[in-house]
């Protein structure tokens, strides 16, 4: 069975066919643990690590122990339909657990398929690996989910056998989000694999949950001197699954690198990481910043920004694109003419 090469997003104008593809309680809490470590190693001082370490606090139970009593309470007809191998599709070239999706996966909704029970615990789950209630509502549209319309109508797709040892994978889709957890079945590939948000209201409007963080990137931009604003300009890096590929490891990188600008504006960078990174779980952002550190540092990301027909000179509609592009990592942010922002980070080994 095919399950969808493509996914077509409805509220985009140009119909486009990408394959399936701060508070401070929250940065605090964001960067507990780890994270805190891995960036105190590099940019960030040791007071913000032990400022983190102190505002951490007790986790709700792990998403992968609401995964597997999910599993566990599936009768064998909803195991036949929301249960699918871990290599699934594999010989069509795209692992179906490695898409990236703009509605429920396969037309199965959550709604129509589980209990009520079930259901309750699919919510738990996508909850716990985000970090916050704060994130919970946003990740929802304020609880639109977009053309989804409700929870509902999103989907929740197990892959593998969660119920021992084995490699799995947990699948939450909806239009304009994918996102997953699997238990570090696959080491070194941050989140699973590649994830999906968005946002159908305009990328600058004031309604678009999302628009915090371009309003972080734009303060880096408007930090830049005239030399650096120039460099930083780069081409359209393209929507979907095609801008996330990994470019080869000597391959040039569009932007200005984070090693070539001034210790002002890298803390405006390590601002940006944090913002990015606060909405989800602390293993999830933990695991983000050592595959950086795997990969060299933060000097070897770049941030690039593109222009063209649909943004202007107008501060407040600036940029189609912005994107953080390293070794392993990237977070490609499409701001018009809605919220796309696909993001694919992993290890050297995982990435190959």
């Amino acid at each position: 069975m095919n399950h969808e090469s493509k996914f077509y997003c409805p509220d985009c104008d140009d119909g486009s066919d990408a394959p399936h593809s701060l508070n401070r309680r929250a940065f605090v809490r964001r960067l507990s643990g780890g994270a805190a470590a891995a960036l105190a190693a590099g940019p960030f001082s040791r007071a913000i690590a032990a400022a983190a370490e102190a505002g951490a606090k007790a986790q709700t139970k792990p998403a992968e122990d609401l995964i597997r009593e999910l599993h566990a309470s599936l009768s064998a007809e909803q195991k036949a339909k929301l249960v699918l191998p871990w290599n699934h599709q594999a010989k069509e070239g795209q692992l179906s657990r490695l898409g990236a999706y703009n509605s429920a996966f396969d037309g199965k909704r959550i709604g129509a398929e589980y209990t009520k029970p079930q259901q309750e615990l699919v919510r738990r789950t996508l909850r716990s690996i985000l970090s916050d209630d704060e994130s919970f509502e946003r990740i929802s549209r304020n609880g639109k989910w977009d053309s989804s319309g409700s929870f509902d109508g999103c989907g929740a797709t197990i892959f593998g056998d969660p119920s021992g040892d084995k490699e799995f994978a947990w699948l939450f889709t909806g239009h304009h989000l994918t996102l997953r957890c699997d238990g570090n079945s696959m080491p070194g590939a941050a989140f699973g694999g590649p994830i999906y948000y968005g946002h159908r209201d305009p990328g600058y409007a004031a309604s678009n949950v999302y628009r915090y963080q371009t309003e972080q990137v734009q303060a880096v931009f408007d930090s830049l001197d005239a030399a650096q604003q120039k460099k930083v300009v780069s081409e359209n890096p393209g929507d979907g699954q095609k801008g996330i590929t990994f470019a080869k490891a000597d391959a040039p990188r569009p932007g200005i690198a984070y090693r070539d600008l001034t210790a002002g504006q890298k803390a405006q960078v390590e601002k940006v990481m944090r913002t990015l990174l606060d909405p989800f779980r602390t293993e999830d952002a933990d695991e983000v910043m050592e595959i950086i550190k795997v990969n060299g540092g933060m000097d070897q990301i770049h941030l690039a920004f593109t222009r063209d027909g649909e943004s202007t000179d107008d501060k407040k509609v600036r940029w189609h694109f912005w994107r953080l592009d390293g070794p392993g990592f990237i977070w490609n942010y499409r701001v018009l003419p809605h919220v796309h922002c696909f993001v694919n980070i992993a290890s050297e080994h995982a990435a190959a």
